[in-house]
């Protein structure tokens, strides 16, 4: 793993919010807001833009939590913000805090966390769990 990223660095991600990030279970939309669902998928996202220019060939990165807290809604066409700031970096673990705005208007906060493995042993670990669950 390069380290090129030091604490208190600065990823950005901005999107518009179309159909298919609303709240829909089950092919029913029950909103017309930004789900809970496509938020964490965009913040974990914004973070792994860190381990996108920080991982070698050899390695992956993969989530190890999610915490969202919502502020306030996201609508259809609103284009978020999503800023995940470098916290920590602690051997191959990554946090970063996340915020998520419209504007001026804050819509989520939250923190993820991302390990960096070998290609190799995250292939072992999954390898030995599906092996088990069969």
């Amino acid at each position: 793993m390069k380290n090129i990223a030091k604490i208190g660095d600065i990823k950005i991600y901005r999107k518009v919010i179309d159909d298919s990030d609303l709240v829909d279970f089950q092919g029913e939309t029950l909103h017309k807001v930004y789900s809970t669902f496509a938020l964490g998928r965009d913040m974990e996202w914004t973070s792994r833009l860190f381990f996108i220019d920080m991982k070698e060939d050899h390695e992956e990165g993969v989530g190890t939590f999610l915490n969202i807290k919502h502020h306030s809604p996201a609508f259809l066409q609103e284009q978020v913000v999503i800023k995940a700031t470098m916290v920590s970096l602690v051997k191959n673990e990554l946090t970063c805090d996340i915020e998520v705005t419209v504007g001026d208007r804050l819509i989520a906060t939250g923190q993820t966390g991302q390990k960096m493995l070998t290609k190799t042993r995250l292939e072992e670990i999954l390898r030995k769990v599906g092996t088990s669950h069969e």
